[in-house]
């Protein structure tokens, strides 16, 4: 398989976890619920950068971005008080499991999307 095309389903995978983790939250109360639209807007940036860009150095920065949000919502999660507590209530083990998918996800995302800038320079082989 291509390695772009291994990038852009990490990064779709990562952005589908993200918005099931986030949602989670909302829910837990961790989050606020907000009438925003700028998380929607965000959500579409991010997959107007996976699908549409992803053959772009644009788009590689974008999916960068993606797997950066990816991996450090487990470190972000992982380090609070009530993380224990959570992990024992109702929901707790998609709750964890989602974290740990994150951080795997997000963490190959990252690594993936600064390979494909680095060979997207000028004078690089592809």
């Amino acid at each position: 398989m291509k390695q772009n095309a291994v990038l852009v389903v990490a990064s779709l995978l990562s952005i589908l976890l993200l918005t099931l983790h986030i949602t989670d939250d909302i829910v837990r109360g961790i989050s606020k619920a907000e009438p925003s639209n700028i998380a929607l807007l965000v959500l579409v940036v991010l997959l107007y950068g996976t699908l549409v860009l992803g053959e772009r150095p644009s788009g590689h920065v974008i999916m960068l971005l993606v797997g950066l949000f990816a991996a450090g919502m487990p470190v972000i999660h992982m380090r609070g008080a009530h993380y224990g507590e959570i992990a024992k209530s109702a929901g707790g083990f998609f709750f964890v499991w989602t974290l740990w998918a994150l951080g795997g996800l997000g963490g190959l995302t990252f690594i993936l999307s600064a390979r494909g800038l680095w060979s997207l320079q000028p004078g690089r082989p592809r």
